[in-house]
């Protein structure tokens, strides 16, 4: 990722959190709805393609930057989030930053083989159910489980967004 391109970023312990966008990239393989997960840079733990907003972006149009840069994928992605969650990302000088991810489904059209982070992550492929039980963060957990790229509308909510841990 480029620096000083992200905008609304803290790291200074302040109790702050950061913003951050991702996509939950999915596909129907033979029928069976699927979903990709990466491997994290440092960790090597499974997660979505996620980062800070990019300035000039939307949060959907940073998520879909996002999945392209680290995942090497494109497709349509939803003007809507489907929710969001909360996790500490540990910064290379071992202090703890708090981040809120807003998380937007991309349906997936092109998967490359060279895209920027290629030889820095892993992609593999899961139902959602199967990718909600690799992922650390709880909140991300519940929107894997409940994900569903046609959900019918609540008449109930007005906020268009899930219940989640926001």
């Amino acid at each position: 990722m480029g620096e000083g391109r992200h905008i609304g970023l803290t790291s200074n312990g302040s109790g702050e959190v950061r913003p951050q966008c991702g996509a939950i990239c999915w596909r129907l393989e033979g029928g069976e709805l699927q979903v990709l997960l990466i491997t994290s840079r440092d960790t090597g733990r499974w997660v979505i393609p996620k980062g800070g907003r990019i300035e000039g972006l939307d949060d959907a149009d940073s998520a879909a930057q996002e999945a392209w840069e680290e995942a090497g994928i494109q497709g349509e992605i939803a003007p809507q989030p489907l929710g969001r969650f909360t996790y500490q990302k540990i910064a290379r000088n071992a202090a703890s930053i708090a981040c809120e991810v807003v998380v937007f489904p991309l349906a997936v059209e092109d998967m490359s083989d060279v895209f920027p982070e290629r030889g820095q992550r892993k992609r593999k492929w899961f139902t959602p159910d199967k990718a909600a039980r690799k992922v650390a963060e709880p909140g991300l957990r519940e929107i894997l489980v409940r994900f569903d790229p046609a959900p019918e509308p609540d008449p109930e909510r007005d906020d268009g967004l899930p219940l989640g841990d926001y």
